[in-house]
């Protein structure tokens, strides 16, 4: 591939960022995911032989921290990504504004957030989702009705992480994740986001370029589907673990370098869903409330996370009076959408998607099946089903659009749940205890008090998508220690 650099020298540098090292050589042109912004980074045929670690023994460094020791480092990085004061989030924030359809005010919103995912107590949450005593050394788990003793460690994993782009905190978890699993992570940046990874690891860089937690992370742009340069580096000598976010397409693509020695860790494409109780219909008070509940699950983020609800089921009844009600509560949730903070919510960047637009436009004219609530301006709305099903084209809901599907019981909801539901708002939180178990049991991964399906309270140390991030990264090492004269031995 030939490099473009004297021939374009304006053009943004997304440079290469491997074990403390900026590479920014060997420079050929990219384009954004949205044909907005053009840069340039390395090629990655010129980087590929010096991205993996190669002998994993050079992990050793990591195994010389103590827990302590990472949870300090972790907290000073996050006090050093202060978007008032780092040059690098800065940097990053006004090029990532070319290629995210996230609006100013959420995009800066989550590079605010940054800091807060390095707070001790959230640090302290995911080292004990894979247990300290396990980090830091081996235990002593039981002693077999044979008389043998079985010790376990957690050890970190070399892992090439595909880093989805529709938050930038996610190449911050990635960091955090990696480092508390005491890993070495290759991070491929996401083309409509491309920068906010590489801003992280410059400032990696500046606060302590010779730390261990520091020479573990790396981090380079390369354009998703370039087989000549994947299928050299996803090989098992290279890296033990492939974490993969993103859509169906980028998710399937991987699958194919899966071999013995390779374990893929999925967070695969999600859709979530809101469920409300008849007991939302008992006064104007709790009728407003699941409103604007409601209205912030299907609103924040503008609908651009897995998290974000897209359909609402509502128990009111599916006769004409449960639709009636449904339709009133649709205009309730319509008028608290628009009113969400615009660090929260804000109308769509690029206004409604043409598909689904053609949709809404269409059902605003079969009355007797839909009736379609705001959606003009790109502010976003709701289409509310006169029957107890969803529209048929509800998985491409966006922009702050949701379907409202009025439904008599719990049993019309259930077939609508399957592995794909991540999220599942719930009101009010009396309803929970009653269908939990049958919602997890169909699929759903996630259940939290509607309107907080995008809010994170719980952290990334918490499962998610079914599994135990953290604990995945890991790789679970036994021992088993047998003394002859207390275990029978195969020899005697």
């Amino acid at each position: 591939m030939a490099t473009v650099l004297q021939t374009n020298p304006n053009l943004e540098i997304a440079p290469a960022i491997i074990r403390g090292k900026v590479i920014e050589t060997d420079l050929v042109s990219f384009g954004g995911r949205n044909g907005d912004l053009e840069f340039l980074a390395p090629d990655p045929m010129s980087i590929l032989g010096r991205l993996p670690l190669g002998n994993p023994n050079r992990l050793r460094d990591v195994y010389e921290l103590r827990v302590d020791e990472i949870i300090e480092y972790l907290e000073n990085l996050g006090k050093a990504l202060d978007i008032r004061t780092n040059v690098h989030l800065q940097h990053a924030l006004a090029l990532t504004l070319q290629t995210t359809p996230m609006t100013e005010s959420l995009l800066r919103n989550q590079y605010e957030r940054l800091p807060s995912l390095f707070a001790r107590e959230e640090l302290e949450d995911m080292v004990s989702q894979i247990g300290r005593e396990y980090l830091e050394g081996w235990v002593h788990e039981r002693t077999t009705s044979r008389g043998s003793k079985r010790y376990v460690r957690a050890f970190g994993a070399r892992a090439l992480h595909i880093v989805a782009g529709n938050s930038p905190i996610l190449s911050a978890v990635t960091v955090i994740r990696n480092s508390v699993a005491r890993g070495d992570a290759i991070i491929k940046a996401p083309s409509n986001d491309p920068f906010t990874g590489i801003a992280v690891a410059r400032t990696m860089i500046d606060m302590a370029p010779d730390h261990p937690l520091t020479k573990h992370i790396s981090i380079a742009y390369w354009k998703g589907g370039d087989e000549a340069f994947e299928s050299k580096l996803y090989q098992p000598h290279n890296v033990e673990k492939i974490v993969a976010w993103g859509g169906f397409s980028s998710v399937k693509h991987v699958t194919k370098y899966i071999q013995p020695g390779l374990e893929l860790v999925s967070f695969d494409p999600k859709r979530s869903i809101s469920i409300i109780g008849h007991e939302a219909f008992a006064s104007e008070t709790t009728m407003n409330e699941a409103a604007q509940r409601v209205a912030t699950d299907f609103g924040a983020h503008n609908q651009e996370v897995c998290a974000s609800s897209r359909i609402v089921f509502v128990m009111a009844g599916s006769d004409e009076d449960g639709i009636a009600k449904t339709e009133d509560l649709a205009r309730r949730a319509y008028a608290k959408l628009i009113a969400l903070p615009d660090k929260i919510s804000t109308p769509a960047k690029f206004g409604i998607n043409r598909d689904l637009m053609s949709h809404l436009d269409a059902a605003s004219l079969l009355d007797d099946f839909y009736t379609v609530v705001g959606t003009r301006d790109g502010e976003g709305g709701v289409i509310v089903s006169k029957m107890p099903e969803p529209v048929d084209f509800a998985p491409t809901l966006t922009n702050r659009v949701a379907n409202f599907v009025p439904v008599d019981t719990l049993e019309d909801i259930l077939p609508r749940v399957d592995a794909y539901c991540q999220t599942i708002g719930i009101y009010p939180e009396s309803l929970v205890p009653q269908i939990q178990d049958q919602l997890a049991l169909a699929g759903g991964q996630r259940m939290v008090t509607l309107g907080y399906a995008g809010a994170g309270v719980t952290g990334f140390g918490a499962p998610q998508d079914g599994i135990e991030p953290v604990r995945r990264l890991c790789k679970w090492i036994f021992r088993e220690e047998s003394d002859p004269a207390v275990t029978p031995a195969l020899w005697q």
